[in-house]
């Protein structure tokens, strides 16, 4: 792990700077009515010039700024700074533009480290291919048990600029970041921060798995106490590697989390319990418990590590190990994430349509068998001969729905050539009602029928969450018609 003294961001001066805001949307109106409000002469640009996106226009357009609808790659004469939109790609002909005009690019999160006050908050910060939201949730409540204000921000809950600029004040902020927002984060600078996973994913937006690998690893950049890390990972580079090549300042150290026995500088689990080997005095003799594995809700075991980071964020930042208990005693898994729907005939439906690539589907496939497994939608570009190769002891079917479902039923046919596949095309309204039917049918008494599509959701419902509630609804259905 380098070591090097990490200044704080310089101040911009907004007022009279001509910016260019790319995209409307979650991200794009707030920051185009911030920086409007801190004295800038604002353009937004916008690819599309859809109903949404005329209504955004005329709200921000009522308010003094520019917007152009439909032209989201020329760049507006005399801009000095872009703030874009986290999703848009770097490839863009906008930036390509601003670079060789020597005009820097923000995004969001870069907006809002620049804007904190004096006495900001400090940030815990979280990424990683999958648990990011569960994560940083339980941060947030094992910090909220210690008597913190505080909240969860970025990607959930509250905004990073609401939080921010907003007349609440707080003293540390759990904080959700994706890939897209740290490529365009580059003077952030967080207390502690985790990359829980890395895995395959968004690999048309960074162009190749080290451009996303190193996105990702700007999560550890300044760290001034603890990097967090997996030491369970096999991927290559590993969150380890990340960590081992971050500029962080003197005296940061490197925590592990492991299902294990953890080593000194680490957290793990023995025995039942959850326990600290980094933040106690004689790392190397003693060891704190901080919680029963029971505490965690669900206790799958990807859950299990999303709790031991977060722990390991909150013990970097001091706080005490009855409040990591009492914090993850009070946590609720939001909807869609492993949640039990309901037990039918004996056997139990779980709904994780939040499993949107492998790597997810992956880890909630491993906490149950045997499965009747429900997937598909859109790849991504993701590949599934590796996931269907790890679970197809587990499975007793599967049913396959979306788009990309025949990359899934052939690599079923190469690596779990038993296992009954059943491949629905259709996606019609009724398409996830006839999947659960078809579920039934392959199911028995003890088994679990989980929805974890290892795709995204676009193809068929406007997200995951539709996708979820579609798949509860037809469950309930079932269990209404037997009663």
């Amino acid at each position: 792990m380098g070591s090097g003294q990490v200044t704080s961001s310089e101040p911009f001066d907004f007022q009279g700077k001509h910016v260019t805001v790319a995209g409307l949307g979650v991200s794009g109106v707030p920051a185009a009515k911030a920086l409007h409000g801190l004295g800038a002469s604002v353009t937004v640009v916008n690819d599309g010039a859809d109903e949404r996106a005329r209504a955004q226009a005329a709200d921000l357009e009522a308010l003094g700024m520019t917007v152009r609808l439909g032209d989201g790659d020329t760049l507006p004469e005399g801009t000095e700074l872009i703030v874009t939109a986290p999703g848009w790609k770097p490839d863009k002909p906008l930036f390509a533009a601003a670079e060789q005009a020597g005009v820097p690019v923000w995004g969001d999160v870069e907006l809002a480290w620049r804007l904190r006050g004096p006495d900001a908050a400090d940030w815990l910060a979280v990424t990683g291919t999958n648990g990011k939201t569960t994560t940083v949730q339980m941060l947030a409540s094992i910090l909220k048990a210690a008597g913190l204000r505080t909240a969860a921000v970025g990607n959930i809950g509250v905004s990073l600029l609401d939080a921010v600029l907003g007349e609440e004040r707080y003293d540390v902020l759990a904080v959700e970041l994706s890939s897209y927002q740290l490529h365009w984060a580059p003077s952030l600078r967080a207390h502690s921060a985790a990359v829980l996973n890395l895995a395959p994913d968004h690999l048309d937006w960074h162009g190749s798995m080290e451009a996303y690998a190193a996105d990702k690893g700007r999560i550890y950049e300044g760290n001034r106490v603890a990097c967090v890390y997996n030491v369970d990972a096999t991927d290559k580079p590993s969150t380890e590697d990340l960590v081992r090549g971050a500029d962080v300042e003197e005296g940061c150290r490197a925590v592990g989390f492991t299902l294990g026995t953890p080593g000194p500088s680490q957290l793990g689990v023995v025995e039942g319990l959850l326990v600290d080997r980094a933040f106690v005095e004689d790392r190397h003799k003693n060891a704190q418990e901080l919680a029963e594995v029971g505490d965690v809700n669900p206790p799958a075991p990807h859950n299990i590590a999303n709790a031991l980071a977060a722990a390991a964020l909150a013990r970097a930042y001091g706080v005490p190990a009855r409040a990591v208990r009492d914090g993850l005693r009070a946590f609720t898994p939001d909807a869609h994430r492993i949640a039990h729907v309901a037990d039918v005939d004996g056997v139990a439906w779980v709904d994780d349509s939040k499993a949107t690539n492998t790597h997810a589907a992956e880890a909630s496939l491993a906490a149950y068998e045997p499965i009747v497994w429900i997937a598909g939608g859109l790849a991504k570009g993701a590949t599934f001969d590796e996931l269907v190769a790890k679970s197809a002891k587990r499975l007793r079917g599967a049913v396959l729905i979306g788009a990309d479902r025949a990359l899934i039923r052939e690599a079923l046919a190469r690596h779990a050539p038993q296992v009954p596949v059943v491949d629905l095309d259709r996606t019609d309204t009724g398409a996830m009602r006839a999947a659960v039917q078809e579920a039934r049918r392959l199911a028995q008494a003890g088994d679990t029928v989980l929805l974890a599509p290892a795709c995204a959701s676009m193809d068929m419902f406007a997200n995951y969450n539709k996708r979820g509630d579609a798949f509860a609804d037809a469950v309930r259905e079932l269990g209404s018609a037997d009663g």
